[in-house]
């Protein structure tokens, strides 16, 4: 216990006295914001992708989007995290002469990877929405983008809640790969920490507890939504 303890002082020492705390803020600061935008960015692209996957390819546009689409999720479902993050940061962006901050690229690449996934997510979710809804809004004279976005995505989207919340929830997780590229996220925060005290039991276990309090608070919020929306149903 007393060598623990010890631990435990030097951790603190580094964390308060050293200021350890301002980079785990960044961190933390960099971790969210690689989660969210790339939760955001990747329901937009996985919605449009679905869309396009379900269109009926009687038509010859129909099919080469198609043909784009499955190679797009396939790539981004096929290939780890890491290995897009590399091929973004080190490879695609110096061969265009472009420079950008590595908290950037990964955001970017979250929303592409996260993309792939919610694709295969929303359109279950549009499959599982009652077909006679779309009849009904063609039947009333909308265009077929106009009761997809109206009528049929916001009911897909309800279906499929507690899956984009597990989605999040694994964004926030696979954070921890950006270390990659540079960018400053909460691993990197804390292993700075442990390296500069000596010590990396502490700052390994204050950084799981971080991550644990991250995904209870996401599941709270997802729980929730659903009760809400069921409310909102039943018209309560």
């Amino acid at each position: 216990m007393g060598n623990f303890g010890l631990k435990i002082e030097r951790f603190i020492e580094v964390f308060i006295d050293k200021g350890g705390y301002k980079e785990v803020l960044t961190g933390l600061q960099n971790t969210l914001q690689i989660a969210v935008l790339g939760l955001i960015i990747g329901i937009v692209i996985g919605t449009l992708i679905a869309v396009v996957r379900v269109l009926p390819k009687y038509k010859l546009l129909p099919r080469i989007l198609n043909g784009i689409c499955t190679f797009y999720v396939a790539f981004f479902r096929g290939t780890p995290m890491v290995v897009q993050l590399l091929l973004s940061y080190y490879v695609a962006l110096p061969l265009m002469g472009i420079n950008l901050p590595s908290v950037t690229v990964a955001t970017a690449v979250f929303g592409l990877n996260s993309g792939a996934y919610i694709s295969e997510i929303m359109r279950g979710g549009i499959l599982s929405v009652d077909p006679g809804q779309m009849e009904g809004g063609r039947a009333m004279g909308l265009p077929f983008s106009k009761t997809m976005l109206s009528i049929v995505i916001p009911q897909a989207i309800k279906n499929i809640l507690p899956t984009l919340g597990n989605e999040f929830i694994t964004l926030i997780k696979e954070t921890s790969v950006v270390s990659f590229v540079g960018a400053l996220d909460l691993y990197v925060a804390f292993n700075r920490i442990g390296s500069n005290s000596y010590e990396f039991m502490v700052p390994y276990l204050v950084m799981a507890l971080i991550y644990i309090v991250l995904v209870l608070i996401i599941s709270g919020l997802v729980k929730l939504m659903e009760r809400s929306l069921r409310k909102s149903d039943s018209g309560r």
